[in-house]
């Protein structure tokens, strides 16, 4: 009896690419920062990737489990890093823009590794690991020069990234629920 396990790829992307999208919607300056950001960041974007990630463990994929589960600490990580001051705890202060500006940094990094683990897989998952490469250049970028254009200019592209993991994911659950190529992804031939 084949023991066939559901694709959990979905479920981490849309975490991704909503909460990616909601908070880039603030980076571009249409609406403060709120608890609905908050939220996503720590359910959607922080649990259900964590949870997309254990998933591909148990399936033998070790790219989409390392990205799923990082991306979903990036999210737990960057709303303690909101929250935690607000605390009042002893070591618990506000991290310096330019001193977040490397966490940034180390999180485009990881990125563009990650980036170059797509080539040979389909051209949407590329595109989403470049603009994501992107995205964190140019949040690190802001911090370190405090410029809000870049800021701005930032929140665009990141709305662009998010939403494009978002059609990663509906692409995935249609195609797969219809049999079909519902929306294409733009998959790569494998020569022998």
């Amino acid at each position: 009896m084949e023991n066939k396990l559901a694709n959990p790829a979905p479920l981490g992307l849309m975490g991704f690419g909503m909460t990616t999208v909601l908070l880039n919607i603030h980076n571009a300056g249409f609406f403060p920062l709120s608890a609905m950001v908050l939220a996503m960041g720590i359910f959607y974007g922080g649990i259900a990737q964590i949870i997309a990630g254990i998933m591909e463990f148990k399936k033998g994929n070790t790219f989409g489990m390392t990205a799923f589960t990082s991306y979903g600490v990036f999210w737990l990580t960057l709303v303690a890093l909101w929250v935690i001051p607000g605390m009042n705890t002893a070591p618990g202060g506000k991290t310096p823009e330019a001193f977040m500006g490397c966490y940034l940094f180390m999180w485009g990094l990881f990125t563009f590794f990650m980036w170059i683990g797509t080539f040979g897989k389909n051209r949407a998952i590329q595109f989403v690991f470049l603009s994501l490469t992107v995205l964190f250049a140019l949040l690190a970028l802001r911090d370190w020069t405090g410029s809000a254009m870049i800021g701005k200019i930032a929140g665009f592209e990141g709305i662009v990234c998010g939403l494009s993991a978002i059609y990663l994911a509906i692409a995935e659950v249609l195609n797969e629920a219809k049999g079909r190529i519902v929306l294409p992804i733009c998959e790569i031939r494998k020569t022998a």
